[in-house]
């Protein structure tokens, strides 16, 4: 699976982490790759993912709960590995 790293819109990065999430489910990716490809993407478009610290409203829309639940897992995951 080939994840872009620069989005143009908010609705092109959220089809972009369904997709992700969605290959996890169905066994097409494993963990590690998840969590490389989430991180990848919300690193560098930080600002289309989190506005005042919370998922933007386009991203809930478009992603749902439980995605956006794994996406703030993962997310989680990275920043206490970086201390």
């Amino acid at each position: 699976m080939e994840v872009k790293l620069f989005y143009k819109t908010q609705r092109e990065l959220a089809t972009a982490i369904n997709s992700i999430i969605d290959a996890y489910w169905e066994n097409q990716i494993n963990e590690d790759a998840l969590i490389k490809n989430v991180t990848s993407i919300y690193e560098n478009n930080e600002n289309k993912v989190l506005k005042d610290n919370k998922f933007t409203t386009v991203l809930k829309q478009q992603c749902g709960k439980r995605r956006l639940e794994v996406v703030e897992k993962v997310l989680n995951i990275g920043n206490m590995m970086a201390k």
